[in-house]
């Protein structure tokens, strides 16, 4: 992945920044999202009980690398909330520099395992190639915004992490979308599917895994494109006030 040039430090953030949290008023139901999360499907693999695992096994390694995917997953999710949340990075910057870092360190062994385990997937084939791109997509981004990091190139860091965010919690997307497929296509099994259970059981996690990563690429370009927006907006105004 090729990354700009640019370098661009850090903006310190101003006085009123501690004033600012109402302009992100989904911070706060994004932690309720992932604390009932963990709660729900994260649990469960605590017990490192494969018959507490929700998706069969399919190679002898299957059960420890899902087990691994998660555990390495909810660090992630965790430690993204924390990115996202302004109080912390304008009170606590030292925290929120940390918080990315152990970030970085979950979510590239959490992708990794997710790569292998989604490559053997029990759900056919579209489920498996979907669960792959997910994979690779959350690797890459990821991968890109810590380099900028490195090169202190600050502007495309975050570019790449609101990426990355948005591939990290994809799976609670996947499972608000799972449900709907699932009203969807059910009512079906006698019809389109010829009362096939099986193909049934295949096609409800292939459409989801599809419109899951659709849903979470164009929610981050619509959210780069509108921070572009308000940057554009910011600059007029500058030089209009000049």
């Amino acid at each position: 992945m090729t990354v700009t040039a640019e370098r661009t430090t850090p903006a310190r953030p101003s006085p009123a920044g501690r004033q600012r949290w109402w302009r992100r008023p989904w911070v706060g139901p994004l932690g309720l999202a992932v604390t009932a999360f963990v709660l729900l499907f994260v649990t469960p693999y605590l017990t490192f009980d494969p018959a507490q695992s929700r998706v069969p096994s399919t190679f002898p390694l299957h059960y420890p690398f899902l087990v691994g995917h998660v555990l390495f997953g909810a660090v992630a999710m965790v430690t993204c909330c924390l990115q996202v949340w302004p109080r912390l990075r304008v009170a606590y910057p030292k925290v929120h520099r940390w918080s990315g870092r152990t970030y970085v360190a979950a979510a590239l062994p959490a992708g990794v395992l997710a790569l292998i385990v989604g490559a053997m997937s029990p759900f056919g084939p579209i489920t498996a190639i979907g669960d792959v791109t997910q994979a690779v997509l959350w690797l890459g981004t990821t991968t890109a915004g810590f380099l900028c990091a490195r090169r202190r190139n600050f502007v495309q860091h975050r570019r790449w992490m609101i990426r990355s965010f948005v591939m990290t919690m994809s799976i609670i997307v996947n499972r608000v979308i799972g449900v709907v497929v699932g009203m969807v296509l059910a009512p079906q099994l006698n019809t389109t599917f010829h009362g096939d259970e099986f193909a049934l059981g295949q096609a409800i996690p292939a459409a989801t895994m599809v419109l899951t990563i659709l849903f979470s690429l164009i929610s981050a370009e619509l959210w780069l494109e509108r921070d572009q927006r308000k940057l554009t907006r910011s600059r007029r105004g500058a030089r209009a006030a000049r």
